[in-house]
């Protein structure tokens, strides 16, 4: 298992100062999303390409895989100017992982919670914006990682399957987020839920985002340190097992409590 972060949860800072700070923290992986992890990058419209060589070159020599380049874009906003910005700025950013050498570009598929209606109705819109990146990823020879989140237009592992398999092509990967396809866990046996969704999305995972939490007041999310929520880490450790070579990147990670969770990380492996 190659341990990792979302960089952004360090703050911004300058590129090498980053890769310095997560090397010595001791992470082998890690998400970018440029202009939140990065200060002298203010924007994804434009990157100067010294500054795509920078992020290579310091987080190559550091043994440092950037696992994902984070461009989380509303990608299945019924507004076609929203829709039609998003997948601009996707497209945008297939191009800079190549020079990054980021094993994937990763997205959700929309911003807001959406009801039930909702998603049926923003689903067409989600299609058309996959299915135009997909052509594009195979264009550059790089590849896209979709995230499912249960108020999304991708809202399930049954969904996000039949997604890929649509879409038809291998360029096209899944990033898992347990904790976002689990809307109600105490309304949910995980362990037979789990075994589900890996059995639907198995195939196509190709990063797994970590987090844990519990249910507050009138149905708050309240993150938690991992082993401290509701979720039962079972049957992900016994998958991971299977695959050593998935980056396994810590979402909402408090520098100052870091060690407990990588400790959890490393325990869940072993």
């Amino acid at each position: 298992m190659k341990i990792g972060v979302r960089a952004h949860d360090y703050g911004r800072r300058e590129i090498a100062q980053m890769a310095e700070v997560l090397e010595r923290e001791g992470y082998q992986s890690v998400q970018l999303a440029l202009p939140k992890a990065f200060s002298s990058i203010q924007s994804y419209e434009y990157i100067a390409e010294k500054e795509l060589y920078e992020i290579a070159e310091e987080f190559g020599k550091r043994g440092i895989e950037i696992a994902v380049l984070g461009c989380y874009m509303d990608l299945g906003n019924p507004d076609v100017s929203v829709r039609e910005a998003a997948v601009r700025t996707f497209r945008r950013c297939l191009g800079f992982s190549k020079s990054i050498g980021a094993r994937l570009t990763g997205s959700e598929t929309a911003y807001s919670h959406l009801t039930k209606l909702e998603k049926q109705r923003w689903f067409p819109f989600m299609m058309d914006s996959l299915k135009r990146l997909t052509e594009e990823a195979e264009r550059l020879n790089t590849w896209m990682g979709i995230e499912p989140v249960a108020w999304h237009p991708l809202d399930s592992a049954d969904t996000a399957a039949e997604v890929i398999r649509d879409l038809k092509s291998d360029h096209v990967k899944i990033i898992f987020d347990p904790v976002n396809v689990l809307e109600r866990p105490g309304e949910v046996l995980q362990e037979a839920y789990w075994r589900r969704c890996f059995k639907e999305l198995g195939p196509y995972i190709e990063t797994i985002h970590l987090k844990d939490f519990t249910v507050g007041e009138n149905g708050k999310y309240c993150p938690k340190l991992l082993g401290e929520g509701v979720m039962d880490f079972g049957v992900l450790k016994e998958w991971m097992k299977g695959h050593p070579d998935i980056p396994v990147l810590r979402e909402e990670m408090d520098p100052e409590t870091a060690g407990r969770d990588i400790a959890f990380m490393k325990r869940l492996y072993r």
